[in-house]
């Protein structure tokens, strides 16, 4: 077989292969790209950095608290007025209830004036009355920053710790650093260093 018929062999091999292959590759590109189009259409458009799910749609039961039972009171002209808001003798009191358990004083849980000075305390310098706006707006505007690549969101992988990382405390340095500094700090769980 001669170099020339050789070559003319070739190329009829390459424009046939070019026939076949590119209407085929071609098609399955559009197809992929269709696919995840739709996929990306589907989702809506609050960034979600933990990507958890759960198989089913029941209820949660953490938030499930068992009232108390009624109770009949000594003398019915001493009840106090209704007070549309605020709490019934029946309502449940999970944290008072803990504290009576353990031998305290469920009288010291409900909020007190100390709870008052603090919030006054934290307020001294004003309050923005638009507060919670303010920090979902900026909470979304970084969910949507951080909202992992492509590929992160198309195999729903979870991008929280990523996206808070720059935003992490390092609790041992932090430690030190008061201690340097002259205050009195609690004990702290050992820092883990790999064993080399």
């Amino acid at each position: 077989m001669t170099p020339q018929a050789k070559r003319a062999r070739r190329r009829g091999i390459m424009m046939a292969m070019r026939n076949i292959s590119v209407p085929r590759v071609l098609g399955r590109a559009v197809l992929i790209v269709a696919i995840l189009g739709l996929a990306a259409c589907s989702r809506n458009n609050t960034p979600e950095l933990m990507r958890l799910t759960s198989g089913n749609d029941g209820p949660d039961e953490f938030a499930i608290v068992p009232s108390k039972p009624l109770a009949q009171p000594e003398d019915f002209a001493a009840l106090p007025p209704p007070t549309p808001g605020g709490v019934n003798r029946a309502d449940a009191t999970p944290e008072a209830d803990v504290v009576a358990a353990l031998g305290g004083r469920p009288e010291t849980v409900s909020p007190s004036s100390a709870d008052g000075a603090l919030v006054r305390h934290a307020g001294r310098f004003g309050t923005s009355a638009t507060i919670r706006e303010d920090l979902a707006a900026a909470d979304l505007e970084f969910r949507q920053r951080n909202n992992g690549r492509f590929l992160d969101r198309v195999f729903n992988r979870t991008v929280y710790f990523d996206a808070y990382e720059p935003l992490e405390l390092d609790q041992h340095s932090e430690l030190d650093r008061f201690r340097r500094a002259g205050a009195r700090t609690p004990s702290a769980p050992p820092q883990f260093v790999p064993e080399q």
